[in-house]
């Protein structure tokens, strides 16, 4: 990994660094901004929820941190994140990231004297929050978060390859704070490692990384497709177009992602656990009191986590640091959380059986790790089951997913009135529901699962994981005729042919969800 890029080299340049991607949405009017004063404790999470799904948002007056600025909602809509990267539709995503997991393009080396993250460094410092934005998601928490991070191990501490990923923390003791680690994750494995070897883990945490960079960190469980020492740096440049920028870090043994707003360096320390909260530490008790909303749309715990020890701040010396908050189960969050997801789930099945898979959605309701679904095409009657051997695999491979199900090519993956609609006609109770791998390993910050523990604590290791559930609500092959959908003569007629705009807008505009779905195909 030798060599150095220009901006001026290659396309999409806007994706090299976050700058750029928001001046090119600001230059097509996909960006807004305010100079009113936001309040990092609630007011970030509020704003954003009431414009969840909304276009990218900068606050440029952060009370308390004269030196920020706050981004949020920058892969809300997702129509945005499809022209950002140059993709055609959801499909076209998800099969251009399928293409970009199986032909990396390698991170790029440049030197400390040109990386934009290391224009200032502070090594040592006393007050971490000082320099980053922590913030409260809801008013069940009783302290701050930093949960936009993006870590980056790299090297020998991951098989010689790259990893990055989302790790909540909590600078409680200044320059050290916990470090939650998602049990069975890339990050669960290195450390882990380190443990038993009683090793401290090097490793840096980058704030405000070009948006492919984001969108891997969000590929958490997809290990077939990106195991442990794979290159996630180089699928990122795959995906947009061009190779990432690295840097050596100034004080550990880890490189940090060159065109990053800030880095905080540092080491995580295994055998060094703390409680995220002084309300958890007070009673020692893990699983029980609110702490940082998860992905599964229920409030989080408060556990006791390694510890991350900061041995430096690095950043770049404009006036002001742009700092991504994201909230936790939000679209924002659940778009960058699903598109790796979707793209490894669509390969996977694609080297199972070549040409049968033909798309994968995972809608926000199920809640990034928790469902899929999958839609298929059944060219010949040997093809007929595969269906079933992807619903298994999925189920068995996505760490926690509790629902995957597959339809027809006759089917909206997209509609979710289409989906159930396929479940209710289509699906044979007695025959066509899975569930393949009771009593395996799930994802402990799923309600229900904690159920499994009992009275004991809400921990990984007194849970148990309940199977999942996988349903074939596909069409049997031989049998196309008898479920047949009708399709009325929408393409024969015109209704500005019969009335007025007028007239036209007061009908088209009352119809919405499946119905609009239903007029336009005319199923």
């Amino acid at each position: 990994m030798s060599g150095q890029i220009k901006k001026s080299d290659h396309a999409n340049k806007h994706l090299q660094d976050l700058r750029g991607t928001l001046d090119w949405l600001r230059a097509r009017g996909d960006l807004i901004e305010t100079t009113k004063q936001v309040d990092p404790d609630l007011e970030v999470t509020g704003l954003q929820k009431l414009m969840d799904g909304g276009c990218p948002v900068v606050f440029d007056n952060v009370k308390g941190k004269p030196k920020h600025q706050v981004l949020t909602n920058l892969f809300g809509d997702i129509k945005v994140v499809n022209a950002m990267f140059g993709w055609a539709d959801d499909k076209d995503r998800t099969r251009k990231l399928a293409r970009a997991l199986s032909k990396p393009l390698p991170p790029v080396e440049i030197s400390q004297s040109e990386a934009p993250c290391q224009q200032v460094v502070i090594e040592n410092p006393k007050d971490v929050n000082e320099h980053l934005v922590p913030i409260r998601h809801t008013a069940l928490e009783k302290e701050l978060t930093v949960g936009s991070g993006i870590r980056c191990v790299s090297g020998a501490q991951f098989g010689d390859g790259t990893d990055v990923g989302y790790n909540r923390m909590n600078f409680r003791w200044g320059n050290v704070g916990t470090f939650q680690i998602s049990p069975g994750s890339h990050m669960w494995q290195v450390v882990s490692e380190a443990y038993r070897r009683k090793e401290r883990v090097p490793l840096t945490f980058c704030f405000g990384v070009p948006p492919a960079c984001t969108l891997l960190a969000g590929a958490a469980f997809d290990y077939v497709i990106l195991p442990y020492g794979c290159d996630e740096l180089g699928v990122a440049g795959a995906a947009q177009g061009f190779p990432v920028r690295v840097v050596k870090a100034r004080t550990v043994d880890a490189w940090a992602i060159a065109d990053a707003e800030i880095v905080i360096e540092g080491y995580v320390d295994p055998q060094d656990r703390r409680f995220e909260t002084a309300e958890a530490e007070a009673d020692q008790t893990q699983g029980r009191h609110h702490f940082h909303p998860e992905w599964a749309g229920y409030m989080g715990k408060a556990y006791k986590a390694p510890t991350f020890h900061v041995t430096a701040i690095t950043m770049r010396k404009e006036a002001k640091n742009i700092i991504y908050c994201l909230g936790a189960h939000t679209l924002d969050e659940h778009n960058i959380d699903t598109s790796i997801r979707e793209a490894a789930m669509y390969e996977l099945c694609h080297r199972l059986q070549p040409g049968i898979i033909q798309d994968v959605n995972i809608p926000y309701c199920m809640t990034d790790w928790g469902g899929v679904i999958i839609q298929v095409k059944k060219r010949n009657r040997l093809e007929e089951g595969w269906q079933r051997n992807f619903l298994t695999t999925l189920l068995a491979t996505s760490q926690g997913m509790r629902v995957a199900i597959a339809v027809s090519e006759d089917t909206d993956i997209y509609s979710m009135d289409e989906v159930m609609w396929a479940i209710t006609t289509r699906v044979n109770p007695h025959t066509d529901i899975l569930n393949p791998t009771p009593g395996g390993r799930g994802q402990t910050f799923m309600p229900a699962e904690r159920m499994t523990a009992g009275d004991r604590e809400w921990t990984a290791t007194n849970t148990r994981y309940e199977g999942g559930m996988g349903i074939d609500a596909t069409v049997p092959y031989g049998y196309e005729e008898d479920f047949m959908r009708p399709v009325y003569p929408v393409d024969r007629v015109k209704l500005t042919d019969f009335f007025t705009k007028e007239q036209i807008a007061n009908v088209t505009g009352r119809l919405s969800g499946w119905t609009e779905l239903l007029a336009k195909t005319g199923r």
